[in-house]
């Protein structure tokens, strides 16, 4: 056994084994890393602050916001059927033109607070403060603390982001999961990790279930960053990109599949033209202006294109027609039109 002889009166060193109470783990989240500046992570609270701010203040001015997915997310909220499809009534007979992804989100919210405009919209400026906070630590790997908090802030200042935070449409969980999937890249070219990589995939597939396949286009860039930049041979590089393409298939196609495949589900609305399912018992019904409402009783499938009036309507100018929540047997006017 070896033995280390110690200067006279010097005392052996032993590890503080001291427990790490609340004040102390407090003290660290506001230092930040040690590396860092003492400035740094005050700035970024005070940045996530400020965003947070910006994105609530005056939310509720917005009501509604969008009428056709804040009505999916009542009925999400009414319906576990109409939450998983994404569908405009709780009956669950025809679905928004999105895949649901940020529709679970906002009926999720609304299940737990009850309808609002705010439990329908926090949601989505709770996602614009994690984009800024995502970027912050992306930009930062690389670039440093400062230039990370200014690309949080331009991002939080850009008018659009603004505007699209502020309202419920589907691009703020894909902007938010699209960010996170560009922090995991950093992350998988810095040491070649194919763990990261694969999260890559399954943060594109949620974009993907957020707005379709507009998430998608950051898939060339990503791919390319990693085939020029990972510290690996390029065979294991291919490799790890094709894991990343079969978790992005999975994660974006389990949806689908499921859609797909069970009979007994929702009519899919596509663009520019919504298609109704009543049963044929269906006579007529009442629009939103009290005009009557017919459906052909021939016809146990009734087709209405957007701007058309359903046959024997009422309605004194050309309207969409779609389902009024909760009954199966009525078919309403509705002067919501069609999302983009």
């Amino acid at each position: 056994m070896t033995t280390t002889l110690l200067p006279p009166g010097t005392a052996a060193a032993e590890p503080d084994r001291r427990p790490v109470g609340p004040a102390s783990r407090a003290r660290g989240v506001l230092r930040g890393r040690p590396e860092d500046p003492r400035w740094t992570r005050p700035a970024l609270i005070g940045l996530l602050v400020a965003t947070a701010a910006l994105y609530l203040w005056g939310l509720g001015a917005s009501g509604w916001a969008n009428s056709f997915y804040s009505a999916a997310a009542q009925a999400g909220s009414q319906s576990w059927k109409a939450l998983f499809y994404g569908a405009s009534d709780a009956a669950g007979s025809i679905t928004v033109d999105k895949t649901p992804a940020s529709l679970w989100v906002m009926a999720m919210s609304v299940r737990i607070f009850g309808l609002s405009s705010w439990s329908i919209l926090v949601p989505q400026a709770v996602m614009g403060v994690g984009t800024v906070g995502l970027l912050y630590a992306t930009v930062r790997r690389w670039s440093g603390p400062a230039a990370g908090l200014i690309a949080g802030a331009v991002a939080a200042l850009t008018p659009v982001a603004v505007l699209m935070f502020r309202f419920d449409n589907p691009d703020a969980l894909l902007v938010l999961v699209l960010v996170a999937a560009a922090y995991a890249v950093v992350r998988a070219v810095e040491t070649a990790s194919t763990r990261w990589l694969v999260l890559v995939g399954v943060l594109v597939g949620a974009g993907f279930l957020s707005k379709m396949l507009q998430a998608l286009l950051v898939v060339p860039a990503f791919a390319l960053a990693y085939l020029v930049a990972a510290p690996t041979p390029l065979r294991r590089r291919i490799g790890q990109l094709l894991a990343a393409g079969l978790a992005l298939l999975v994660s974006a196609g389990w949806w689908v599949a499921i859609v797909e495949l069970v009979p007994a589900r929702p009519a899919r609305t596509s663009a520019g033209r919504r298609t109704t399912r009543c049963s044929s018992s269906c006579s007529a019904t009442t629009g939103s202006a009290g005009s009557p409402v017919t459906r052909p009783a021939a016809s146990a499938v009734a087709t209405v294109a957007a701007g058309d009036r359903p046959a024997g309507a009422g309605c004194s100018t050309a309207r969409t027609a779609v389902r009024s929540p909760g009954c199966c047997p009525r078919l309403c006017c509705s002067s919501s039109p069609a999302p983009s």
